[in-house]
């Protein structure tokens, strides 16, 4: 007779079946930091390999932020080695990083990690990159997003899957379910002890806001996470009338992307706010660290069509006018 699955295992190969995250003979990078959420995936895309018929390689980042940051690297490394599982790691002092890149320690220590898992897609030619974001990560990106006025793409939160590379299995399981899963399979995680101090904004909402909006509303994660989810199916009609506004009014050349001001001025605000986003996402590749002013700010450069005005939107982009035209140009 069949071992009955756990209830997190089931929720875990419906998300990953419904939305075809894993294909046959896939290799996938698994970012593993050594806490309950990483070593659950690790643990569940482990059981499951076989059986679906991918491969898995996990990869650590050791930010050397904590006394006791390499007790998690060797814990990780012995989990690996108990599996049988490729194991690559780096060392890179955030804290030092941070000022030198005049950045926050937590989007230095996202960029680093997700450069870092590049890195090792590239260098065993794999082709998945997979991260253990939860359901309660996603109601605090959703919060977080709507608090910084990130505007109706923010609000989507964490996707399942993005830039068809990094997929997210567990974004549909809660934190309780995955502590539990570790609980139950003996898995011992290591335990942040930074995740308790408020000295970061995302821990703000996780320790404070969310625990008084539960007051309100005690199933508020599965709220914020049907939102999200609400506003992703909206967004993907926007989405399509984008992509038909894109392909009648742009002009495409090497490394830039114009319109004719009297045509973009002339579309509906909401049209104009997604096409700009669309148009860098083709550009550069991502739209992240894009703010809703700086969508704005584009917006007013255009309809005051003033000639050789220009802004950078950041060292690897600038919008100009020239010649009745708004102009997306990547600096090179």
């Amino acid at each position: 007779m069949a071992q009955r699955l756990d209830v997190l295992e089931e929720k875990f190969l419906k998300t990953v079946k419904e939305k075809k995250l894993i294909n046959e003979n896939d290799v996938i990078v698994v970012g593993v930091s050594g806490g309950p959420d990483s070593i659950a995936l690790l643990y569940c895309l482990n059981k499951f390999k076989d059986i679906l018929k991918y491969k898995i390689i996990c990869a650590h980042i050791n930010h050397l932020i904590r006394l006791d940051s390499t007790d998690d690297e060797l814990f990780v490394e012995n989990v690996c080695k108990k599996m049988q599982i490729p194991f690559f790691k780096k060392r890179e002092n955030i804290l030092e990083l941070s000022k030198k890149l005049k950045k926050g320690t937590e989007e230095t220590g996202r960029l680093v990690r997700y450069s870092f898992f590049d890195e090792i897609l590239e260098k065993e030619k794999a082709n998945k990159i997979a991260i253990a974001h939860n359901k309660n990560d996603n109601s605090e990106t959703v919060l977080l997003n709507l608090i910084r006025g990130a505007g109706l793409k923010g609000l989507e939160g964490i996707q399942e899957i993005e830039y068809g590379k990094y997929i997210r299995p567990f974004i549909n399981i809660s934190r309780d379910e995955i502590e539990d899963y570790c609980e139950k399979n003996h898995l011992e995680p290591r335990i942040d002890s930074t995740n308790k101090e408020n000295i970061y904004n995302r821990n703000i909402i996780r320790n404070e806001i969310l625990p008084i909006m539960k007051k309100i509303n005690p199933n508020v994660i599965d709220s914020l996470s049907r939102t999200s989810k609400i506003i992703k199916e909206e967004n993907e009609f926007i989405k399509d009338t984008v992509e038909k506004t894109f392909n009648s009014i742009k002009h495409i050349s090497v490394g830039e992307i114009s319109y004719e001001t009297n045509e973009f001025n002339k579309l509906p605000k909401a049209i104009k706010e997604n096409l700009i986003l669309y148009t860098i996402e083709n550009l550069i590749g991502d739209t992240r660290n894009i703010e809703k002013t700086n969508v704005e700010d584009i917006i007013k450069l255009s309809e005051r069509n003033i000639g050789n005005k220009f802004m950078k939107l950041n060292k690897n982009l600038k919008i100009s006018i020239k010649n009745n035209k708004i102009f997306f140009t990547i600096i090179k």
